[in-house]
Formats: C-alpha cells, structure tokens, sequence
C-alpha cells in the first residue's frame, strides 16, 4: 500500500485520481484551502484531508501530488522535496494510472467532460466495468471517478499546463479545438500544438476519432492524417459516423438520427443542446469500435442525466426555474444559452455570467461580447481571478460593449442575488454561467423564493 498525498485535493483534476487510487487500496490523504464538496467527498470515504498547507501534512507520503496552481515555494513542496519524495504534477502520474488499460481519452476545448460522462456510463451499463475519471460529476455514475476491474480507462483529457501529455491513449476523441487558456497558451499555435502533440502520443495501433463539423479538429485532421488512422462524426456527408435531423422538444432534450454503415439509428437524449447531439454521437462512435452493440450505446444514451454544472436544474420555486452552467469560453455560452432557448423557447431566460481569468476575458474579449444573444436579460459579475493575481481591470470592459439590449454589470455577488430576488418573477429561467464561485448565487436565489413560497402558504 502507497501514501499517496495531494496538494489542491479538492480541485476537479486531482479529487478524481485521488479517489481511484483509494479504491484500489491506497493511503490517501490532502490539503487545500477550503473544504470543497468533492474533498468533503473523500473524507466522508475515509481520506485524512487538511485545511490549509502545512509541512506536516506530507509526514509519511511516498508521493506527493500537486495541483497547477500550487507554486513550487509552497511549503508541502519544499517539505516533500526536503524529505527526497517525488513531488510530481498530474501530468507525470497519469502514465502510471492508467498503466496497463486501453485509454479512452476526451480532449477538446468544450464538451469533454460531457463526453466523457456518456462514454463512462455507456461502458459501465454494459457491463463493461470501466475505470474513469470525469471532470465533473456524473449523475448517472454518482460520482467523478472509479477504479473499475474493466479493461478501459475513460478519462477527461485537460489540455490546460498541457496535463494530457501524460496520456497514451488506445482511441482520442477531439471534440474541437478553439483557443483558450491564454495564460498557459498565449498563442492559438501554441494551443493547437499541443493538440498535435497528444495527437503523436496515440498507440501506434489506436485511433484518433475526430468531429469532422468543427474547423478546429478539421485542421487537426489534416496536421496527424498522413502518421494516424483517423475516423470522423458529425453532420457532415463524408463522416464515418454521420447526423441527422437533430431537433428539440421543448421540456426535453435532443434528438438525432445516427447514421452508419448504411443503417440509420434514432437517438433521443434527456439533455438539450445541439452540442449534446455531438457529444452523444461521439459516444455512440466510440461504443462500436469497442464492440459495444450500437442499440445498446442509443439504449444507455436515452438515460443520461448529465454531470454536475453542466445545464444542471437546481430546481424551481415561485415557478421560476434555476440552472447552473459551467460555461467560461465564449462558444460554451453560445452553446448553453442555445440549450436553455431550445429547452424554454417561450420562458424570460435571465444569465448571471461570471468571466473567469483577466487573461480569457482580455483574449476573448470581443466574442463574449457577442455571446448572449439568447439571453433576454444579462447581468455581469466580477471577474473571477482564480489562479491569476488581482489586476486593475474589471468586467465593466466587456459589459459596456455588449452587443445587447439589456446587459449590466453588478459586481459583487451579493448584490447580484439581491438584485435577482426583487427582479425575478414566475416563469422565468435564470442560467448562472460560471466555473468560479457565482454557482452560490443559484443557491441564494433558491433559498430566496423557497421561503417566499412558505410564507405565502402560510397565510
């Protein structure tokens, strides 16, 4: 049995991994500075998970495990490192976790952990019993990761500090490719670079399994075709796994025709959006080349749930309905907003967007702009700093040039809850955008209108 202790444990890209190495019966324990419900999660299993970094934490670690954002002056570093333990990043330990299973890998600037999600609960309702690890929670799956006694290894494939490198993947899925993480990539070249790189990284008896729609994945394609063999979905005619007829019902999801091999398939998933279209389409392609039968593929598709903080319904009070989103790129806002129309086409969509990083919203910040056309009322938080210091710029920028009839920017989140329950009335939808702290504001606003029920039935 190994130590293994992670600095950041209860971020998105290291709680999954923690939790894999635990059911396989390791020693887990962590710090970070707050207790995030995924490190409530694993403590609740059984981890030993500190608040706040300490040189004491690593005392019996065999290895240390560090998020991105943890600097190499932080003091369960220095302390590892003092001790002579391996202090490793994500990226130099997921050869080892994935050691000896075929890789299923979901890269992408959006869409992966959806994707991933599908992929993940399609082999483990067929019995499949795979290992995963999920960028966000499943629903279906009930949680973000499992070390399964299957041959596969589903797992999210993070591009951000180029974390996916560490993969070599049996079959890549690319979702699509749209420049993003400037404060890691400062280039769209670099950004798709990296692409390219994990692209090599495939088993030279692997696949590479494209949507043939996105031009970003187009120019993959023809970057990687002469060295890998690669297979296509999407709406296009020459696509190895074709769509269809994609169309929406409103209170429901999406629903597509799939077409392969001559044969058409009628595919019907919970979840709206056209981009849920791709991402079950994906899923569908990945299944049959794993001989998964497609029926069954369509079969688990039509009980997917979706994953946490993606078009997740938090619930409804005084008829207004409440969603969390974690879109923070300017196509993800497209895509969801698009979602939430498709899904409400004749309900008051209200968005909170809280912008995530100075860098994206400084890089992008003439698509995002132009991304809330959907939306009849927008209303614009502070930006959220996350890793990046404070800086003397403010989401004012951005909320000034909106392309949009009714956009304003209420800074701090208090204040935007508070504005949101004088504001909000029956029928309406409010969507909160963000993959930051805004996600608290879905719960005041719930909270809020909650007790305004109570004291009506009160009276």
């Amino acid at each position: 049995m190994t130590h293994y202790h992670f600095i950041g444990i209860g971020g998105a890209g290291l709680s999954p991994i923690a939790r894999v190495l635990l059911e396989r019966g390791h020693r887990v324990s962590g710090s970070d500075l707050v207790m995030s419900p995924m490190a409530k999660e694993l403590s609740e299993m059984g981890v030993k998970v500190s608040i706040g970094h300490d040189a004491a934490n690593v005392t019996g670690a065999d290895m240390i495990i560090r998020s991105s954002a943890i600097p190499d002056s932080n003091v369960e570093v220095a302390a590892g490192m003092n001790a002579h333990v391996p202090v490793v990043k994500r990226s130099d330990f997921l050869q080892f976790l994935t050691a000896e299973k075929d890789v299923i890998a979901v890269a992408g600037t959006h869409g992966k952990t959806t994707t991933t999600a599908m992929i993940a609960s399609c082999l483990t309702d067929t019995g499949l019993d795979p290992s995963f690890v999920i960028g966000g929670t499943s629903k279906n799956l009930g949680t973000n990761a499992h070390a399964g006694q299957g041959n596969y290894f589903v797992i999210e494939a993070d591009e951000y500090d180029r974390m996916f490198l560490g993969l070599t993947p049996k079959l890549l899925v690319v979702t699509n490719i749209e420049h993003d993480h400037p404060d890691c990539f400062p280039t769209r070249e670099e950004y798709f670079q990296a692409f390219i790189d994990l692209s090599a990284r495939i088993e030279s008896d692997g696949n590479l399994l494209v949507c043939a729609d996105h031009p970003g994945s187009q120019q993959l394609m023809e970057a990687v075709k002469s060295q890998l063999n690669i297979l296509t979905y999407g709406t296009r005619e020459d696509s190895d796994f074709r769509i269809e007829n994609i169309s929406h019902k409103p209170g429901s999801g999406v629903s597509f025709a799939f077409i392969f091999d001559g044969s058409s398939y009628q595919v019907n998933v919970p979840i709206p959006g056209n981009h849920n279209a791709f991402n079950a389409a994906a899923t569908i392609a990945v299944s049959q080349q794993i001989g998964i039968p497609i029926e069954k593929a369509i079969d688990s598709l039509g009980r997917f749930a979706g994953t946490s903080r993606r078009f997740d319904i938090q619930g409804e009070a005084a008829g207004i309905t409440v969603i969390d989103d974690y879109a923070h790129h300017p196509s993800e806002i497209r895509a969801t907003l698009s979602a939430a129309r498709c899904r409400y086409p004749d309900r008051k969509i209200w968005v909170v967007w809280q912008p995530h990083t100075y860098s994206r919203t400084r890089q992008l910040f003439n698509e995002f702009t132009q991304s809330f056309a959907d939306a009849d009322i927008v209303v614009v938080t502070e930006i959220y700093a996350s890793r990046e210091k404070k800086q003397d710029y403010s989401s004012r920028e951005v909320t000034s040039q909106m392309n949009h009839p009714d956009a304003r920017q209420i800074a701090d989140l208090d204040d935007v809850s508070a504005y949101l329950n004088s504001h909000l009335q029956t029928g309406d939808v409010l969507l909160v955008l963000s993959a930051g702290d805004a996600d608290r504001i879905s719960r005041d606003v719930l909270n809020y209108f909650r007790r305004m029920e109570g004291t009506q039935n009160d009276r």
